[in-house]
């Protein structure tokens, strides 16, 4: 049975069963993607429901994760333990694609069957609004390199968090251009007179929601980073 998430209907060979763990950095919650062979990509949390749901859903043969923050990763330790699913071995026609940026250890994965394919993108692109570029571990050149390689995947994107997109390619691009714009609006600030990364942040992320203003600061800081790279700084 095909399923409808937003405006995109997934293949009938994956299904979304999604997290109960909405807040403002994970949004709807974490989505775990299951695939028809048993493949279970990002378990998510910890948490028996879920866990329970996911193994309602289908077979849990093998455990793959996009990278290594707890609201993506908790749960693999468990559902092995529930299924005896081995971890980290993909099936022959899924992919992984280093895309490091969000995360240094961040991928994706690119499975195809017949004429459909689809790109599991995990936190690199989210269904809604941009990805935090987590400092220290994040990486802003890095992000914009793997972003420029997604951009070469014109078909359904299926996130960590949020609705799937319908074109993975033009998200990408999206977010690439507006990373830039980003880093504009950083260097106008240092040439305004900030100077630290809270300064600067209070400048480029003023409208951003106070409970996400921490996340704002670590991605400030990977900017900031990035450009003495450049010897801008």
């Amino acid at each position: 049975m095909t399923q409808q998430v937003g405006p995109v209907a997934l293949p009938g060979w994956v299904t979304l069963v999604k997290a109960p763990n909405p807040g403002p950095m994970t949004l709807d919650g974490t989505n775990t993607w299951l695939l028809d062979d048993g493949t279970v990509i990002d378990p998510g949390p910890d948490d028996a429901a879920h866990l329970k749901a996911i193994m309602d859903a289908g077979p849990v043969r093998r455990i793959l994760v996009t990278h290594g923050h707890p609201d993506h990763l908790d749960g693999v330790a468990p559902l092995a333990a529930l299924t005896g699913a081995t971890v980290g071995e993909a099936p022959g026609w899924v992919r992984e694609l280093k895309t490091p940026g969000h995360t240094a250890d961040s991928v994706c994965f690119v499975a195809e069957r017949g004429a459909e394919r689809v790109v599991f993108t995990g936190d690199t692109i989210l269904g809604r609004g941009s990805s935090v570029v987590a400092w220290p571990d994040g990486d802003v050149g890095a992000y914009l390199a793997s972003l420029d390689q997604l951009s070469a995947y014109p078909v359904p994107g299926l996130p960590g968090h949020g609705p799937v997109l319908p074109d993975c390619a033009a998200a990408a691009a999206w977010l690439r251009s507006h990373r830039l714009e980003r880093l504009d609006q950083v260097r106008a600030a240092i040439v305004q007179g900030a100077r630290t990364p809270t300064e600067v942040c209070e400048v480029v992320y003023a409208d951003v929601d106070p409970a996400l203003r921490f996340a704002a600061e670590w991605t400030v800081r990977a900017q900031l980073a990035y450009l003495e790279t450049l010897s801008e700084l």
